[in-house]
């Protein structure tokens, strides 16, 4: 690596370059950032989601989740979902397991109907107490009747369509590994 010389105020050259410079009018800037130009477009649906998701009560009592279909998932599957708009630097941390969960729900032994309850009611009152991560369980077990991991696939679709989720993705091995995820949260009034 080079070092830099201290100005040579005796060098005649020197002296001329910058004259010429400050008889072009060229001058010094006060600020060493770059422009980073106009800023990016926002996609219509995502500021339309976000408005719903900050205007919604997070004590309502209507459900937020469908009974639909929905897409099955393998058992060893990585789940993982977020908002476009969300950080990369955010979801990275996530991924990694370095966005520590404040709470945990284990849906193991559950049916399908109680564990959309439990999963509904333990989100809203971790959104009530301003949670910004927590740790579901969701398990890799396959319904009796089906032939894929029916609560794993469910719990994929229901975070989904929940507007206080940022993001989710399955957990660290210590965590749970492919048979639990981590949840990161909208708290209340917080745009993403």
């Amino acid at each position: 690596m080079s070092q830099r010389r201290p100005p040579d105020d005796d060098n005649d050259d020197t002296n001329a370059f910058r004259q010429a410079l400050r008889e072009a009018g060229v001058r010094r800037i006060a600020v060493n950032r770059a422009d980073p130009g106009r800023p990016r477009r926002r996609d219509p649906a995502v500021a339309e989601r976000r408005a719903a998701a900050v205007a919604t009560d997070a004590h309502d009592t209507t459900s937020r989740t469908s009974d639909g279909r929905v897409e099955p998932v393998r058992p060893s599957e990585f789940l993982d979902f977020a908002l476009p708009d969300l950080p990369y630097r955010t979801r990275s941390q996530l991924k990694r397991g370095q966005i520590e969960w404040e709470a945990g729900l284990d849906l193991h032994g559950y049916s399908l109907d109680e564990a959309r309850l439990e999963l509904e009611s333990f989100l809203k009152e971790a959104a009530g107490s301003r949670m910004r991560c927590v740790l579901v369980v969701h398990g890799k077990a396959w319904g009796s009747t089906a032939d894929y991991p029916v609560i794993k696939s469910h719990v994929n679709a229901w975070l989904r369509e929940w507007p206080a989720v940022l993001a989710f993705c399955s957990a660290k091995e210590s965590d749970g590994g492919t048979g639990a995820i981590y949840v990161l949260l909208r708290r209340r009034g917080q745009s993403v």
